[in-house]
């Protein structure tokens, strides 16, 4: 954990020296590793993560915002919450989530996941309040759920984030068009923060992404470790939804087998 918030760190500032002043991090910023057994992601009590108060203290330091991809967050039950947050400029945390869509998959050649083994999921969906408009919150598997982004882009959402430590297998397939798909879906823009490499015995699949309301990718970060930037009009996000202004075309149906 370390070594990993010396790199967090080391990124922030250089992304931080270029302009930015929203940041996003990915899932599990700060631990990750995968095993024979599963998931090992450094719990702590929120209370006590040093990850948390260390990001804390520099989002205060630099002035920007910091959306913390996530972090292991021990739960009551004994199970741990993949939470995200949203800190401010003075190192306030005004929002967080817990993931709601756990990774339980099988792909090809025994490649094998189950996250449900050991997270506990959420059951809100947030908007998180910025300087710039409102932010809907998620984590990775969230993507593949298309009705969480209509919720919250319907409730206000100009801005999705989607942190990640999207698995390579399923990221060369789906990534790209599926963070493409959730911004032409909800006109909105999308900031995809996504984990690269390997991780014990998984490999995560990079491609950080930041795309506008028409599908637009704006910028790349592919397999290398780094950060991308970019300007966001939220002018943009009017626009697309004019023109296509499908978030008002909901209509009730009757499914007939």
């Amino acid at each position: 954990m370390d070594a990993n918030l010396q790199a967090v760190d080391d990124l922030v500032r250089g992304s931080c020296s270029k302009g930015a002043k929203l940041i996003c991090l990915p899932e599990y910023a700060s631990c990750l590793n995968i095993t024979d057994d599963g998931f090992a992601v450094g719990p702590y009590p929120e209370e006590a993560h040093p990850a948390l108060s260390h990001i804390q203290n520099l989002a205060d330091e630099l002035d920007c915002w910091i959306l913390l991809g996530s972090l292991a967050i021990e739960a009551d039950n004994g199970k741990i919450l993949n939470r995200s947050y949203m800190i401010n400029d003075s190192g306030v945390i005004t929002a967080r989530y817990d993931k709601l869509h756990l990774f339980d998959v099988d792909l090809n050649d025994g490649e094998s996941y189950r996250e449900s083994k050991i997270i506990e999921p959420g059951d809100k969906a947030v908007l998180a309040s910025t300087p710039w408009g409102p932010l809907g919150m998620s984590v990775c598997y969230d993507l593949r759920f298309a009705y969480l982004y209509r919720t919250l882009a319907q409730g206000g959402a100009l801005f999705h984030a989607v942190p990640a430590a999207f698995a390579k297998t399923t990221g060369k397939a789906h990534w790209h068009v599926l963070l493409r798909s959730r911004a032409i879906e909800t006109g909105s823009y999308i900031f995809a923060p996504c984990q690269t490499g390997f991780h014990g015995t998984g490999e995560s699949y990079g491609h950080s992404l930041i795309i506008d309301p028409w599908g637009e990718i704006l910028a790349d970060a592919g397999e290398e470790t780094g950060f991308i930037i970019a300007n966001i009009d939220t002018a943009r996000v009017k626009q697309a939804r004019q023109m296509v202004p499908a978030l008002l075309h909901d209509r009730s149906y009757t499914l007939v087998k």
